[in-house]
């Protein structure tokens, strides 16, 4: 009979990564306008969309801006703005900066410094 140790360490297929990714992204509803604002921003250089049956990701290195007139044009002139975005936005990582005209994402919080007015300068 063999015995199994129960104490052993088991492998596992997941694995932890901590450095940076440079990625910042958000998950969208897949309706009619989470679909619009997807092919939008799709058309902007280094963006990804994965079209899922019940979201759409959009995933960009570095940095994306969500143009609100660009959308609202695509739309067929329906005033996109922050509220409509943020209600078929159910997920989004990165550092998130909502102004009248657009919203802009950064990777790195260290590069949204200067429009939220930190100061990144170390002092005593």
């Amino acid at each position: 009979m063999t015995t199994t140790d129960l104490k052993a360490p088991v492998p596992t297929p997941f694995k932890a990564d901590n450095t940076a990714s440079n990625m910042c992204g958000f998950t969208l509803m897949n309706n009619q306008v989470g679909k619009v604002v997807a092919e939008v921003l799709a058309t902007k250089d280094g963006v990804k969309v994965m079209y899922l049956p019940s979201m759409i990701r959009v995933d960009v290195k570095n940095k994306i801006v969500v143009d609100y007139a660009e959308i609202s044009e695509a739309l067929g002139g329906d005033n996109f703005d922050s509220a409509e975005f943020e209600e078929n936005m159910s997920t989004h990582y990165g550092r998130m900066i909502h102004e009248d005209d657009r919203t802009i994402m950064f990777a790195n919080p260290e590069d949204a410094a200067d429009l939220l007015g930190f100061d990144l300068t170390a002092s005593n």
